[in-house]
């Protein structure tokens, strides 16, 4: 539920706090006087467009802030994938508005859009008498219905989707192995021919021309090598005046010094370590330099290797690594093509033998659904003639279709308020009054299973006076026992049933502003009675008692 909210340079707002309540929050208010400011508000930080023009006056940035008690949904999952601290209860939900754009955050870490639908999906469900609500959708009826019969079918429909995933991916795989069935002779053989050029070549390694380069750059080079490295060798080991035997001449004299000063000792054991590396690298130097032979053969063999690497490389993607991947990639290709000839008729049964399954699947879960629909239905009867609809009727049709993720139903609410007429479907039957007394019955069969922490109605009760009004403020009132319940009404009745009543006002004196308050007591009962009977009188007054006494 919603138990603060927090606003600041929003539209006519300079600041505003406000504490909801659990149960009915009622918002009441003059005509005109921005009763909507406060659900627009909420729309807006759980995720509904806002431009710059919602700042007020020549403020930076419009701010919103809604503080969430969460004890219904499980948010772990959600709140790890996008590093939130997850520290109780507690939620706090931001929206800041800038003439830039917008950033939310929820408990201080930004989250991006897709996290903003997910999280508003779990927490507030929003109505309007003017937007078309998602239940006259017949997409959204079969949602409804299975929602009701989660307890049996619920576990089925998880097990069908599994298996119906499984059907989808085999009817792409078939399409692929078609497509790859489809190609010409033409293009096997020269597949084919791609193919054994790459594997022909016997590629050792993704830098083998490397090496090669290497190899041949010490083979064109062997003279000048042999040179150098044994011109060094001699330098170190060779004869009189070598490095090595003039290095045995000092080691003998530091030998003697730290014989008689003990700190040459360390010295001495340092001339001896570059002694034995000297003694190494002489070693290694005679070995390569006896090693270096002429070999025109090795040198003519590495060409031709190198040249048909570099055509290979010219063709297949510039390094040997995009040529032994691109070899691989066309090998599961003809891979493809020889076994699409020989399975497609496999691949078709297995397809056949699936759908098959789900049919019989579907048709457990179609005779299940239909069962509930018939208990759904007579209970939204039963609520829709409590609320002034006494000649309503109601069903829930079913059409077979195509097998979908939810089966082979298509299901729609069909009604009918007048006894002259027969059912139709709901949005083309129903007017705006009886559309939210419809929504009312569906709601309040839901509320006890419904996760949802806050339905909130703007202005849905338009339409609708006399007795309706006393059975859309009893259902409210039901409602709100089981999830927090946010409602502009202009409807004394409905007003008298809040837990919370809210009162908006605007002012224009130096400015124009809208500032909301929470009335109490005296308050209360002179707006209940302003809404009765459009100003306050004793006989308005004493009306409004009779009402809030209930």
């Amino acid at each position: 539920m919603l138990s603060k909210i927090l606003v600041k340079n929003y539209i006519l707002i300079d600041e505003l706090e406000l504490e909801l309540a659990d149960g009915l929050n009622i918002i009441t208010g003059e005509t005109g006087a921005g009763k909507s400011i406060l659900i627009n508000a909420i729309d807006i930080a759980f995720g509904a467009k806002a431009g710059k023009e919602v700042i007020k006056g020549d403020a930076d940035k419009a701010v919103i802030e809604i503080t969430l008690l969460n004890n219904k949904q499980n948010l772990t999952e959600l709140f790890e994938e996008y590093g939130i601290d997850n520290t109780g209860e507690e939620i706090i939900l931001s929206r800041e508005i800038t003439k830039t754009g917008s950033r939310s955050r929820v408990n201080g870490c930004l989250v991006n859009q897709e996290f903003i639908r997910n999280f508003r999906e779990l927490f507030i469900d929003v109505h309007s008498q003017h937007q078309t609500y998602s239940f006259l959708q017949p997409k959204y009826h079969i949602v409804l219905l299975d929602a009701y019969a989660k307890n049996t079918c619920g576990d089925k429909l998880d097990n069908y989707r599994k298996e119906f995933s499984e059907y989808k991916a085999l009817q792409t795989r078939l399409e692929e192995v078609k497509n790859s069935a489809d190609k010409t002779a033409e293009q096997i053989d020269f597949l084919k021919f791609q193919v054994n050029e790459i594997e022909e070549a016997q590629i050792v390694s993704e830098t083998e021309d490397e090496e090669l380069n290497n190899e041949l750059s010490v083979l064109e080079n062997v003279e000048k090598l042999k040179d150098l490295t044994g011109a060094s060798y001699w330098s170190i080991s060779g004869d009189d005046g070598a490095i090595l035997d003039a290095l045995m001449q000092i080691k003998m004299n530091l030998a003697k010094a730290s014989g008689m000063d003990s700190s040459l000792e360390e010295t001495e054991s340092e001339l001896l370590e570059a002694v034995e590396i000297l003694k190494n690298v002489s070693s290694t130097l005679r070995d390569y330099s006896s090693s270096l032979d002429n070999d025109e053969e090795r040198i003519n063999n590495i060409q031709e290797r190198l040249f048909l690497l570099e055509k290979l490389k010219r063709k297949y993607g510039g390094t040997l690594e995009n040529v032994i991947k691109q070899g691989e990639a066309l090998r599961q290709e003809l891979d493809g093509i020889e076994f699409s000839t020989k399975n497609i008729e496999e691949l078709e049964e297995e397809i056949e033998s699936k759908k098959h399954k789900l049919e019989l699947f579907a048709g457990e879960i179609s005779e299940e659904r239909k069962n509930y629909a018939a208990v759904l239905s007579s209970l939204i009867v039963e609520k829709l003639e409590k609320l002034e609809l006494p000649k309503v009727k109601f069903d829930i049709d079913f059409q077979k279709c195509e097998l979908s993720p939810n089966g082979f139903d298509k299901v729609e609410f069909l009604i009918s308020t007048n006894i002259s007429e027969g059912l139709k479907p709901l949005a083309k039957v129903a007017s705006g009054g009886e559309i939210s007394r419809v929504m009312l019955a569906i709601k309040t069969i839901f509320a006890q299973s419904d996760n949802i922490g806050t339905v909130i109605f703007d202005e849905i009760d338009t339409g609708i006076s006399g007795k309706a009004s006393q059975s859309v403020a009893d259902e409210v009132k039901e409602l709100a026992k089981y999830m927090q319940i946010i409602m502009i009404t202009h409807q004394a009745i409905i007003a008298s049933k809040s837990d919370r009543h809210l009162y908006v006002k605007k002012t224009q004196e130096d400015k124009t502003s809208v500032n909301i308050s929470i009335l109490e007591g005296e308050a209360k009962l002179k707006a209940i009675a302003e809404l009765a009977g459009g100003e306050i009188t004793d006989e308005s007054l004493k009306f409004a008692k009779t009402l809030i006494a209930g």
